[in-house]
């Protein structure tokens, strides 16, 4: 596998994984209600803890983002 490949494949991965975590803020953002209602019936949570777990589920994510995906593909920039 050469370096151009292993930099294809994270700037790939880095549009893919971004894509989705944009997706997932606007869909918490703007259908954070529909969301609720339909967990709501599987898990009796209150919805400020519903809350909580959804802006830690966005945190996690665009720390595992970053350092999974942005960051190696920077580094592979830097280094060719």
């Amino acid at each position: 596998m050469t370096l151009a490949n292993v930099q294809a494949f994270f700037m790939w991965c880095t549009i893919i994984d971004g894509g989705l975590l944009v997706f997932s803020a606007l869909i918490c953002g703007f259908a954070g209600d529909w969301i609720y209602r339909m967990h709501g019936s599987l898990f009796s949570l209150p919805r400020d803890s519903f809350n909580v777990v959804l802006y830690a589920f966005l945190g996690v994510f665009k720390i595992l983002f970053l350092v999974f995906n942005l960051i190696p593909y920077l580094a592979l920039l830097i280094v060719t």
